[in-house]
């Protein structure tokens, strides 16, 4: 049933907040707008002058005070402009939002049009200006373009009509400014003074309850809004198709992504609507994540200094026609910056933008949805054949109708139609208007506006629908471990909220790229922190309508089961979702109150045709006309803003601690503001920097090399990058004037990028290297080092940065290179990791037994090394020397190294303590332990060993003995301890030790493969490194055997498996057998400890090991060799430990070459 309403008194739940008129100021007279960058070289009357608030009503309100220097700048961004009878002067509209200290926002309405200047004053001075103009530059003819004669031409100059609303009424805001500026020019006065209309507006017309819709009068007739309902998206009156029309579709997701992953985002448009439309319709598409950081869609000229910004931003600047344009047509390349020309359909995205997940599928779904609206896919209008034109609805039609209503022969829908028709007839004065437009064309045109509705709520719909998929499981890894409100808001940023690692080891693979850096974004920060926040208080908005549509999915069961496996689903609810706002928008819920006469003094509220009245300011004060509908209807806080309730200020300060920007100053020129919002920017990347630093050590402590890890690192490289950004010069500059003189490194890396096929991955010129460096220094341990050095030249430093730059401040400086400092901790390879094909130097040197100095004889010595990228092949070490250098293309992190000789008699043999590997560009250590004899007649007779290497620290052999933070990865078993033999062993072990050791072997290669791929660590280490499966197997079979009391030879356990495969022969004696034999028949003499570790190895690999152990314990030949008490000996001992092994079948486990080669099997 529909209502009348009204909303005076509460200035929170009113339509609008605030009416501002914006113009020339003739007392003041025409001041120079100085920071425009308009040259005196161009003619007075296309120059831009300052601008002022001429009126505006109320003069304040509790919650929303009025900025009166922002909502100018905005209102007109470019300042006064003049114009001649002789120059197009159309209106134009265009809206922007300012952000307040709180988080929320306040929308602007502008309608700028040209007045006719009355002011001899004003005249005069721009004619004395065009006179200064003439003689300065010798114009030869006084009709030049841009001329201005007073006798001959006539002066128009700028005006603003503004409406400020708390929220964003785009269409209907922009009807009331229309209608109002018609009352204006047109010949005929108004029904009411203007003060009536604005007066309802301001005071009497309220803001539409949540999923209803409002009625109010403009000038010239009947205006609907409407506000979504509690589990609708929230109110979004941007036209979404005008941004897929400008930009095209896959423009405008590589934007989206850009904008989701928080790059700087600059728009580039004459439009100043295009900027908003576009930069609105990429915020509403977010649901349910916020922009958090620097919004202006539309930044002023005297702003622009806020281009330098170092965060992240979206902001939007316009083009200039008449001057040399702000930009050039190719923007100076910035790591970390999208450029976005709306005009020219162009989006430039950062480097290694990461597509976002199922972008193919989700463009083609949005595609479908431009073409039921009669898009195309890249925005061009479907060519359809026209319509037929509708009868032109006369006025005799209408009484028809009405005599049809009143006898009640109309139903619901023909009673909706008719009410539709009386709108529109009254709003056209029956058959047409002043403005010619017929009530054909006022109904084609609320056709348009419904369709835009729909199709705005559809393709938002769509990426909802995106968002939901994706994180439709999130709250099942959000981390709850404060107990209180109050413990939580203190250590707030020292905690994870969210199990990152987790959360991505569920989502398919083709998702990570994206989502592992959407994870660190302070939007999802935020998220997740209102999401932990809502236990103690309520939930924010979106959060709330986001996690009602989770259950409702939960409801139907409609998500996968399997999240890593899932597929592509379509939206399955556009052509419901757009119902209840149809119905809105065709039939009002609540009618406001109409305009009305106001008690206004005798004189006031004169009409003069095309020029704006002075409002009689005491009327629109405030609303003090109250009616008997004032407080039927208090409107709930709207979807669009902030909130934190439950929290008292001082918990709503620690809740914020990121909001270190004082919103209001950003839109303040002044140099005190100018210093205040810099000094923010200074805590912010301060703060950001030391959150990253905090994240990067966790991370590479969790997940040593995974995926968060390279994420993590990307986004550290974006906070270094907004440091650079700080000196106000371009990102390239900074880096190759100032590393260059003071680190070697920067002519490696360009070395080494010019030569490889890396720079595909990385931004193009000297960004790119700069990061390549970044990555490079960090993996040497040198990054705080080198800048610290970098920045103790303090002349480069001044002439590169401006005087306010705060690393010329010693504190802040301090402070950067401090957290920098504490990444020394722990090892990272993400320079190896990040530019695969490069070409490394490498230095192997092997040292042998010092205390044995027989064991230096070695005949052709060889080596191949293999890391996690693959291997060196075999390089021949030169005669009579321990060291080879040899350069190969980058093999990671390293793995294992095969050291090899040739059969060369009985005299070639070398006791090896390790082999050492030195990465000559990143700087680190891998040390291959031995501890055992290389040739003939020694030890297990091997020629050839396969090492397990440890990466020690950056900085050679010098340092090999000192371990870095991060635990060292398992290695070759070292001589003391254990050498595979019986005469060699040095300890003994009990068999509840044994026993311990090989669950835990066969355990942590469990723990290995429920780990994320990208996650997982040195398979061949858990195999046959020190604490491997390979040696504590070892140790079971050599527990109680008798030979270790008989003359202290060196017997193997492959020894013994010789001697079982003689002797027996069933089918699955067969199977040992027959590995046994193969590995015998290699070429390579890899030993028996290495046969016996290759059999292991095998056995896992092909699911026979316990189905092997039964054979040899119940082998005749056990009770022979082993005593009573040995565990082989023990049914029930081996019988579990084939159980323990049997679990490993589940799993695929894949060989390194180095183990395998040479053998068929």
């Amino acid at each position: 049933m529909s209502g009348v309403t009204s909303a005076t008194g509460s200035a929170s739940c009113r339509f609008a907040q605030y009416f501002v008129v914006c113009g020339l100021d003739t007392e003041t007279g025409l001041e120079p707008e100085e920071l425009a960058g308009e040259s005196f070289e161009q003619s007075p009357i296309r120059r831009s002058f300052k601008s002022k608030v001429l009126s505006h009503y109320p003069e304040s309100t509790d919650r929303s005070p009025f900025n009166r220097d922002a909502v100018n700048m905005l209102c007109m961004p470019r300042g006064l402009s003049f114009r001649s009878q002789a120059d197009s002067r159309e209106p134009r509209f265009h809206s922007f939002t300012v952000a307040r200290d709180d988080g929320t926002h306040s929308y602007g309405f502008v309608h700028m049009y040209y007045e006719e200047v009355t002011s001899a004053q004003i005249t005069a001075a721009m004619q004395t200006l065009h006179q200064m103009h003439h003689v300065e530059h010798h114009s030869t003819s006084s009709s030049s373009p841009g001329s201005f004669q007073p006798a001959r031409d006539t002066l128009y100059v700028s005006k603003a009509l503004c409406l400020l609303t708390p929220l964003p009424f785009l269409l209907a805001a922009r009807h009331f400014l229309s209608q109002l500026h018609q009352a204006v020019t047109s010949h005929a006065a108004p029904p009411l003074p203007l003060e009536s209309y604005i007066h309802n507006i301001l005071y009497e017309v309220p803001a539409p309850p949540p999923g209803r819709s409002l009625r109010f009068h403009g000038v010239q007739g009947p205006i609907v809004c409407q506000q979504p309902g509690p589990g609708e998206l929230p109110l979004g009156d941007y036209p979404l198709g005008e941004a897929f029309s400008l930009l095209g579709v896959e423009n405008l997701v590589r934007l989206l992504t850009s904008v989701l992953l928080e790059t700087q985002v600059l728009l580039y448009s004459q439009d100043y609507q295009r900027l908003m439309t576009v930069a609105e319709g990429i915020t509403t598409l977010l649901f349910p994540f916020q922009w958090q950081h620097v919004y202006l869609p539309i930044l002023p000229t005297p702003l622009h200094h806020l281009l330098d910004a170092p965060v992240p931003f979206l902001m939007g600047i316009q083009r200039r026609d008449d001057l040399s344009l702000l930009l050039p047509s190719h923007p100076p390349l910035q790591a970390n910056l999208c450029f976005v020309d709306i005009d020219n359909h162009r989006v430039d995205p950062p480097e290694d933008l990461p597509l976002f997940p199922d972008q193919l599928e989700l463009i083609q779904e949005l595609n479908e949805v431009l073409l039921r609206f009669g898009l195309q896919p890249y925005g061009t209008a479907t060519t359809k054949p026209a319509p037929a034109a509708p009868p032109c609805f006369s006025s005799l039609v209408l009484e028809d109708l009405m005599e049809d209503r009143r006898n009640g022969n109309l139903g619901g829908e023909e009673l909706a139609v008719l009410d539709r028709l009386q709108a529109l007839a009254r709003r056209c004065g029956g058959g047409g208007m002043a403005g010619g437009k017929t009530l054909e064309r006022a109904f084609e045109e609320e056709e348009e506006e419904l369709k835009a509705a729909k199709m705005n709520v559809q393709l938002r719909e769509v990426f909802a629908g995106r968002f939901t998929s994706m994180f439709g499981r999130y709250e099942e890894f959000v981390i709850h471990t404060a107990p209180d409100l109050e413990s939580w808001l203190g250590n707030r940023e020292g905690t994870s909220n969210f199990d990152k690692g987790s959360f991505l080891s569920a989502q398919p693979a083709t998702h990570l790229h994206f989502l592992s850096r959407f994870l660190e974004t302070a939007m999802f920060s935020s998220f997740v922190d209102s999401k932990v926040l809502s236990r103690w208080a309520d939930r924010e908005p979106l959060q709330r309508v986001f996690d009602g549509r989770l259950e409702r999915e939960r409801l139907y069961n409609t998500f996968e089961d399997d999240p890593g496996n899932r597929h592509y689903r379509k939206c399955t609810v556009l052509l419901e979702s757009v119902q209840a706002m149809e119905r809105r928008l065709l039939k009002a819920d609540h009618t406001a109150i109409h305009p009305h006469l106001l008690d206004m003094r005798i004189g006031q509220g004169r009409h003069q045709q095309g020029c704006f009245p002075r409002l009689q300011a005491d009327v629109l004060a405030q609303g003090h006309h109250t009616n008997k509908w004032s407080s039927r209807y208090t409107p709930k806080r709207p979807l669009t803003t902030e909130t934190t309730s439950g929290l008292d200020n001082d918990q709503r300060e620690k809740y914020s601690p990121g909001r270190s920007l004082c919103q209001s100053k950003l839109l303040d020129p002044s140099p005190s503001a100018v210093t205040q919002t810099q000094r923010g920017f200074v805590e912010g990347l301060l703060r950001e920097c030391r959150v990253k630093v905090r994240d990067l050590l966790k991370a590479s402590e969790c997940f040593p090399g995974s995926r968060v890890c390279e994420d993590i690192m990307m986004t550290f490289c974006d906070v270094l990058d907004l440091f650079g950004c700080s000196l106000f010069f371009g990102t390239a500059q900074i880096w190759s004037r100032s590393l260059r003189p003071f680190v070697s490194d920067w002519s490696t890396v360009w070395i080494l990028l010019s030569n490889g096929s890396d720079s595909r991955r990385l931004e193009e010129g000297e960004v790119g290297r700069a990061r390549a460096w970044i990555h490079l220094a960090l993996e040497k341990k040198l990054l705080s080092q080198h800048l610290k050095l970098m920045l103790a030249n303090h002349d480069l430093i001044r002439q590169l940065y401006k005087p306010c730059a705060f690393l010329l401040c010693e504190e802040e400086r301090e402070q950067f290179l401090f957290h920098l400092l504490s990444l020394n901790t722990v090892d990272y390879l993400c320079f190896t990791r990040t530019f695969t094909s490069i070409s490394i130097p490498y230095r192997v040197v092997i040292t042998p037994m010092k205390k044995l100095s027989i064991a230096m004889t070695m005949s052709n010595p060889w080596v191949c090394v293999s890391g996690e990228l693959g291997d060196s092949g075999v390089r021949q070490i030169p005669k009579n020397t321990q060291e080879i250098f040899f350069q190969c293309q980058n093999l990671g992190r390293l793995s294992t190294l095969q050291l090899g000789q040739e059969n060369s008699g009985l005299l070639a043999k070398c006791l090896v303590d390790c082999v050492i590997v030195h990465n000559e560009i990143t700087g680190h250590t891998y040390r291959f332990p031995c501890g055992r004899w290389l040739g003939k007649g020694v030890g297990d007779g091997s020629l050839e060993r396969v090492l397990i290497g440890q990466l020690v620290s950056p900085g050679g052999e010098e340092d090999s003995g000192r371990w870095t933070g991060t635990p060292p990865e398992q290695c070759s078993p070292p001589q003391s301890g254990f050498t595979g033999s019986l005469g060699s062993l040095g300890r003994k072990l009990s068999s509840v030790q044994v026993q311990e050791d090989t669950r835990e072997a066969v355990n942590n290669l469990v723990k290995h493969f429920h780990k994320a791929e990208q996650e997982r660590g040195n398979l061949t280490a858990l195999l046959c490194g020190e604490e491997g499966l390979v040696r504590s197997l070892e140790q079971f079979l050599l527990h109680g055997f008798k030979s270790s009391r008989l003359f202290q030879r060196s017997v193997f356990i492959w020894d013994f498996v010789g001697k079982f495969c003689l002797h027996l022969s069933t089918e699955l004696c067969d199977s040992l057998c027959h590995y046994a034999n193969a590995i015998n028949a290699s070429p390579r003499n890899i030993g028996k400890e290495g046969k016996f570790q290759l059999l292991v190895c095998l056995g896992v690999r092909d699911r026979l090991l316990p189905k092997w152990l039964p054979l040899l314990a119940e082998c005749h030949l056990t009770a022979v060799q082993y005593e009573k008490s040995a565990l082989v000996r023990d049914r029930a001992a081996v019988h579990t430990l084939s159980r323990v092994l049997h679990t490993l079948h589940e799993f695929p486990i894949a060989l390194e070459t180095a183990l395998v080669k040479g053998v068929d099997l």
